[in-house]
């Protein structure tokens, strides 16, 4: 697939920049999406060759709209822009924060995946990649085993979200496998971003995770659909 090109929304920093560089690495043209030209035209300098600048607010219809224009042909999408608006249970959850989540998470991939999806159905093989969290799964939220059922619902917005997100890539993936398509979410783990002052504070290391989102991306036609997966390929409980 070293003829191929993908896009990463949200690639101007995080995972989403390393998802991109080992893209590069293994050849393809990668769109690197960026609601900010300014930071998304230096992550491509420093990307260097095969990094094209496409500015893409995934909460905007007329920049998502824009930016479909500019791309003819697609093969590999990663659905990688995020944001956690509060960390408050559902009782004390601000509506506006809530909203301003789904809106990133939720809406955006909606509108983003539907928009350039006449672009990937040009290729041969055609994939997507959604950027989710354990924090989602619903089954480790419920085991008593596990951190997630300890915290008394903190961060209801954005848990929610990734659980909604879990749900779309299932039905994308069941909508588009006569096509030829390979839907899956992944679960990158806790990484060193800004997503919060937690992932802030963490040694993971984004690219670790990206090699996780890559290896998706690039999945031969005989590889798995529908599925949620942790960054290490084990499987995530729904």
């Amino acid at each position: 697939m070293n003829d191929s090109t993908a896009l990463v929304t949200g690639a101007n920093k995080g995972i989403g920049k390393e998802i991109a560089r080992l893209l590069l690495a293994e050849g393809l043209t990668v769109y690197v999406g960026s609601r900010d030209a300014g930071r998304g035209r230096r992550a491509v300098d420093e990307l260097g060759t095969g990094a094209r600048l496409l500015v893409l607010d995934v909460t905007d219809a007329d920049s998502i709209a824009a930016a479909a224009r500019q791309v003819d042909d697609l093969d590999v999408l990663v659905n990688n822009a995020g944001i956690m608006a509060g960390a408050d249970p559902a009782p004390e959850a601000a509506l506006d924060d809530v909203r301003r989540t789904y809106e990133t998470n939720v809406f955006g991939v909606l509108a983003v995946t539907n928009a350039f999806l006449p672009a990937l159905r040009r290729s041969p093989h055609p994939r997507v990649v959604n950027i989710s969290s354990g924090t989602g799964s619903l089954a480790w939220s419920a085991d008593p085993d596990r951190e997630f059922a300890l915290n008394a619902g903190s961060g209801a917005a954005y848990r929610s979200s990734k659980t909604a997100l879990n749900a779309l890539t299932l039905f994308y993936a069941q909508s588009l496998a006569p096509a030829g398509f390979k839907v899956n979410c992944l679960a990158p783990g806790l990484r060193a971003t800004d997503l919060n002052e937690r992932a802030a504070a963490s040694d993971g290391d984004p690219a670790e995770a990206a090699r996780a989102a890559v290896d998706l991306a690039l999945l031969p036609d005989d590889g798995p659909t529908g599925r949620f997966l942790s960054w290490d390929g084990t499987a995530v409980p729904w």
